[in-house]
């Protein structure tokens, strides 16, 4: 089963999320910041990362920026989902390297949908 990492600040986002996920079958796993969310991309090499933006320390353009410049964590597609909804936080998320860009409120089908497109063969 796919390994899904949520990057977010926000415990009870983390946990509505992995409940959507693990209910469809995905692993997860979830760091509280940015510098977390890389160190953990790095050591277990998930298959999609879903990354919050405004988090304490790292934030999530930054923490992108690193996993899409390190030669090991390149090929993770990484989804942003965060509550900034101006088109110039989506053009500059995906300028960092993120495939997608997701404003919230996310709903758990949505989440979902957008996973198994994601990771769809």
């Amino acid at each position: 089963m796919p390994l899904i990492l949520i990057v977010d600040d926000s415990p009870t986002e983390v946990h509505v999320m992995q409940k959507a996920l693990e209910k469809h079958g995905y692993r997860t796993a979830a760091a509280a910041d940015g510098a977390e969310g890389v160190r953990l991309a790095r050591e277990m090499s998930p298959d999609l990362i879903f990354m919050d933006i405004v988090m304490p320390g790292m934030n999530g353009y930054q923490a992108t920026r690193a996993l899409a410049n390190d030669p090991k964590t390149r090929t993770i597609p990484i989804i942003m989902v965060t509550s900034k909804g101006q088109e110039t936080d989506r053009i500059w998320g995906l300028r960092q390297g993120a495939v997608d860009y997701m404003v919230k409120p996310v709903s758990p089908d949505q989440l979902v949908a957008k996973a198994q497109a994601t990771l769809a063969p």
